[in-house]
């Protein structure tokens, strides 16, 4: 019988088996999580916790209908993809129905670090072409392939940017070079690559792909201004390279309106390739490579095989099936408009409110609050990014934040998430924000909550005292009308996506 280990023996043990391999959320006042369910997740003591930040437990953790199939699968037959089965097969139509006809052939990983490492494979297979360009503070995965490629790793340790890589300006209009107020932001962003093309090309360098999440997570929540994919795409095709999107997070229904995050910037935009993991297995390690005959059939007369021991096994494939059934028959790309108009709605007011918000952006599930001191200088909130999200777990509200600044708070759940959690978590952030800026305001003291072993560090001029309610207390606290506070409109699109 495996021994329960109490929080303390539990943090002492990982630190000396597994040390700093694996970072946790909450370093500072950790969870340790029992269970979950849903869009909950449940501590050693019973407490409940709202997850607004697990993007890959996608149709809800611990989902019965998919924890059923894998079962199943896992009783009946597991082996590799060396062998005919039926699953891999049904999957992979499945999932090309879901793209543009072009994008046809599939193949099989396990994590979205292996689906962006084979995706560079493909690209610089295409044409012999070696250069990559990507954008700044982008995060695609752990391989050391990646990390060449990833400003939000190389650009944090001693790592070198290589020769081989260029790394173009995040379209980002609210904190970017070019912003909101900028006549053409697309083009002006679009012709930072074209530069880059440019002077590789007088080196002698060629260009092999430009890789993109379709909205970029790690940079900030930030989605690109119309066209801007677009004009990307062209430059790139016309320097002879190919367009990876990379959907591992923001993918399978994530923005509601369509399937796929790059959709939503019109059909006249097909990437070259497509990758895919994290919500596609509902927690269970797949992830997959979708892309053009084309390129597919040069990367096979090249005589390097590929080839996954589990990559596409009868049981993975199982899971992914099972979850687009449920994304389906829960309609939860409906969910995910419905309660992410909701949730943009809320949030908005509450910026209306609080001078602390700069800037509020999403699509459906995907929401970032860019936490500002300064709204007109858009001066980063960074400690006080991180002062609200340890509050927000003592009150069960499970946040993160991002960005080059950490000062974004991403909103990223399980897609049945609720119009009432929506409410839920908005009515705790309001009051949090509240105590905070009327800190902020009186300018003196220390910044401490005697509800959690942590202090945060503040600059002096916002180092109050401030009063906290207990994490009971504070879910007692009445939270008004819960049905029908927020419209049941289709999602409007950020202005960024307004053509």
């Amino acid at each position: 019988m495996c021994e329960l280990y109490s929080k303390p023996d539990t943090l002492a043990l990982r630190e000396r088996h597994i040390g700093p391999s694996c970072k946790i959320f909450f370093a500072a006042d950790p969870i340790k999580i029992m269970r979950a369910q849903g869009q909950y997740m449940f501590d050693e003591k019973g407490e409940r916790y709202l997850d607004c930040i697990n993007n890959v437990a996608h149709v809800g953790h611990c989902h019965p209908e998919v924890v059923k199939a894998a079962a199943k699968q896992m009783e009946l037959l597991n082996t590799n993809s060396r062998f005919l089965h039926d699953n891999i097969i049904e999957f992979a139509k499945r999932l090309t129905a879901t793209l543009p006809q072009e994008l046809s052939v599939c193949y099989f990983t396990n994590s979205g670090s292996e689906a962006n490492d084979l995706a560079l494979r493909l690209a610089r297979q295409f044409r012999g072409h070696q250069d990559v360009i990507t954008l700044d503070h982008a995060y695609h995965g752990h391989l050391s392939s990646l990390i060449e490629i990833s400003p939000y790793k190389f650009q944090k340790g001693k790592d070198v940017k290589r020769e081989s890589v260029h790394v173009a300006p995040a379209p980002d209009t609210y904190r970017g070079k070019y912003r909101e107020d900028h006549e053409d932001p697309s083009t002006a962003y679009a012709d930072e690559v074209k530069k880059i093309i440019e002077e590789a090309h007088s080196s002698g360098r060629k260009i092999a792909a430009f890789i993109a999440e379709s909205m970029q997570s790690c940079g900030g929540q930030i989605i690109p201004p119309a066209g801007y994919f677009q004009k990307v795409a062209e430059h790139i095709h016309k320097a002879g390279g190919v367009f990876i999107a990379d959907e591992v997070q923001v993918g399978f229904g994530r923005v509601g309106r369509y399937f796929w995050s790059f959709q939503m910037y019109g059909e006249d935009f097909v990437p070259d390739i497509v990758t895919m993991g994290k919500p596609m297995g509902n927690g269970h390690p797949i992830s997959c490579v979708v892309t053009t005959k084309e390129i597919a059939e040069a990367f096979s007369s090249s005589g390097m095989e590929y080839f996954n021991t589990y990559g596409g096994n009868p049981v993975s494939c199982a899971v992914g099936l099972a979850v687009l059934d449920v994304i389906e028959k829960e309609n939860l790309q409906g969910n995910a408009v419905r309660v992410g108009t909701c949730l943009m709605e809320l949030l908005t007011e509450q910026k209306a409110k609080h001078p602390l918000i700069g800037d509020v952006r999403g699509v459906g599930l995907f929401i970032g609050i860019d936490l500002v001191k300064d709204r007109e200088k858009r001066t980063p909130a960074t400690a006080e990014a991180q002062h609200i999200i340890y509050e927000m777990k003592g009150k069960g509200v499970l946040l993160s934040a991002d960005g080059p600044h950490r000062n974004v708070l991403k909103i990223k759940p399980p897609m049945c998430f609720t119009e009432d959690d929506a409410k839920f978590l908005v009515d705790h952030l309001d009051g949090i924000l509240t105590v905070l800026e009327e800190a902020m305001d009186s300018k003196s003291g220390t910044v401490f909550s005697e509800n959690a072993a942590y202090r945060t560090k503040m600059p002096k001029e916002i180092q109050v005292e401030l009063p906290n309610l207990s994490a009971t207390e504070a879910r007692e606290i009445p939270r008004g009308k819960r049905n029908g506070v927020c419209s049941d409109q289709q999602a409007l699109l950020s202005k960024r996506l307004k053509t």
